[in-house]
């Protein structure tokens, strides 16, 4: 008798782990040190700030980007004054400096989703964002840009590379760069992803450090706002947000430099649609080193909540349960990878009130 009860209690056991993922563990609570970076409450004439964007410059200097929003929470096509602002820390994350304009236009035309790519050949920083006229172009999408030569201390002048990266018969769509960053290849290429939402995601980039930009004209879907890297075999990976209740991302594989893709669901990602992040990690152990990927995200099917970061040993085949950076409403969110080898999240905070920067080291993701 007792053996048909241990038996029938195994099959329920191995049932339920068969239809429920592994349950992500949260950090210690040391690691919790979330530093408010950017709170609208506390700055006069701000209604809201949205969208965050990470990197780290080449000197190490962190550089955390967001959307200034003088008006609500809306966005660029519903806000007539949205700015680009900035703060910059020197000590990875440990203080940050205060909150420095970087793109502003007169009222009426407004400037949103920073994201940024850093040249480390050239030693420049690269600022993206989505440019509108509200008063004389409502609805109409350009693609802009402003770079830096000191690690965030100035900036240039703005550059507009619409025509460039997108095709004149576009010019009513709703087209968007994504927010967050974009990265430096092996080659030395500069690529980050545009959104079409009625076509799809496009690779865009740069040989030749900015001077001149190209698109790459082999959409993928289902996507929308997405983050490509490159996996250690020169292949292309863009992890996409997919809209619709589907509950989890999409990837899109690339074998000759985004030409072609292959494209499968991931559903080991779960995501309520919504913006993540995506790194490659130089992973250092035993005299080895080794690209780890990690991943930033809503870990929730319904809900922008349950902040999370989960790791892939293999390249993106398989991923980790995770480790919970933050349980409660978490939206967007952006990593990089600090000059002491610790990892740095940047992230919408308790409904959009509050955008945090958190730190920890890759131990308390590869544990276990």
């Amino acid at each position: 008798m007792n053996k048909v009860i241990l038996l029938f209690v195994f099959l329920i056991l191995t049932s339920c782990s068969a239809q429920n993922p592994p349950v992500p563990s949260q950090f210690p609570e040391e690691t919790s040190n979330y530093q408010k970076l950017f709170d609208a409450r506390e700055v006069d004439g701000v209604k809201c700030f949205r969208i965050p964007a990470l990197v780290t410059a080449p000197n190490g200097d962190l550089i955390a980007a967001i959307d200034e929003r003088a008006l609500g929470c809306a966005d660029l096509r519903g806000s007539k004054d949205i700015n680009i602002v900035i703060r910059r820390s020197q000590d990875n994350g440990k203080t940050w400096g205060d909150i420095e304009t970087v793109v502003d236009f007169p009222f009426g035309v407004s400037a949103s989703d920073p994201s940024m790519i850093v040249d480390q050949e050239t030693g420049e920083v690269f600022l993206f964002y989505n440019y509108m006229d509200l008063e004389n172009e409502k609805d109409i999408y350009y693609l802009q840009f402003v770079k830096s030569s000191d690690n965030g201390k100035t900036w240039s002048k703005p550059k507009d590379i619409t025509s460039q990266i997108t095709k004149d018969q576009w010019y009513n769509d709703f087209k968007f760069i994504t927010s967050g960053h974009g990265i430096q290849a092996q080659s030395g290429r500069l690529l980050h992803t545009l959104v079409d939402l009625d076509k799809g995601v496009y690779l865009f980039g740069s040989d030749d450090h900015g001077a001149s930009w190209f698109f790459i004209d082999s959409p993928v879907n289902p996507a929308d706002e997405s983050k490509v890297i490159e996996l250690d075999n020169g292949d292309y990976m863009i992890n996409s947000r997919v809209n619709g209740g589907m509950g989890y991302r999409y990837v899109h594989i690339s074998h000759d430099k985004g030409k072609t893709w292959e494209t499968r669901p991931e559903k080991e990602l779960t995501d309520p649609g919504n913006n993540a992040s995506i790194v490659v990690y130089p992973y250092h152990k035993n005299g080895k080193t080794e690209n780890l990927l990690l991943f930033t995200n809503s870990n929730n099917r319904d809900s922008r909540k349950n902040l999370t970061i989960k790791v892939s040993y293999d390249q993106g085949k398989t991923w980790s349960a995770g480790k919970v950076i933050y349980p409660g409403s978490a939206a967007y969110s952006s990593m990089t990878v600090l000059e002491n080898g610790d990892i740095g999240v940047f992230f919408e905070k308790d409904d959009y009130t509050e955008n945090v920067f958190v730190s920890f080291p890759i131990e308390f993701v590869t544990q276990n």
